[in-house]
């Protein structure tokens, strides 16, 4: 979904940001890390290297006003993502699969069953089975039923899926 702020002399467009309630408190989290104790950690090596004395040719120095640049930068992203977040409610609607949904499906070549959660593409962690909601699958199987047989397009080629259940 995008959103207009014509409040502005300019249009600006934003990218709304979806995320479980879950994601946005870990977003928070890092972003207060990240300006709190990151900023301070790179405060401190900015001043034992400027002890070191000739900027000109301190490369301590350099290091660190390049991650300080990299940080401050990860913190505009981050207010930015926070400032235009929707926060979707984890209804347990075992209808239609929805994001925030925990999801049981079928690949009908090879009969393999995985479970999974969708949710927004800021909290994709394929490592804890969290897939997004715009990735291949996630789009193909959202909105849809239980029963529901779908194909998705994958590098590899087209396999099909079906939805065997909508966890709670």
């Amino acid at each position: 979904m995008i959103i207009k702020d014509k409040d502005k002399k300019k249009e600006m467009i934003f990218e709304e940001t979806i995320l479980t309630k879950e994601g946005y408190e870990k977003l928070k989290n890092e972003l207060e890390y990240l300006k709190n104790d990151s900023r301070q950690e790179i405060a401190e090596r900015i001043k034992v290297a400027i002890s070191f004395g000739d900027l000109s040719e301190n490369s301590e120095y350099e290091d660190a006003k390049r991650e300080q640049s990299y940080l401050e930068g990860k913190i505009a992203e981050l207010e930015k993502k926070l400032l235009h977040v929707k926060i979707i409610e984890e209804e347990h609607d075992t209808n239609k699969v929805k994001i925030g949904s925990r999801v049981k499906i079928q690949n009908i070549e090879t009969s393999e069953d995985i479970i999974f959660t969708i949710v927004g593409s800021m909290e994709f962690d394929p490592d804890n089975l969290k897939i997004s909601n715009v990735s291949p699958v996630g789009r193909a199987i959202l909105d849809k039923k239980v029963g529901t047989t779908v194909k998705v397009k994958l590098p590899f080629g087209t396999t099909q899926y079906k939805i065997v259940e909508i966890l709670q």
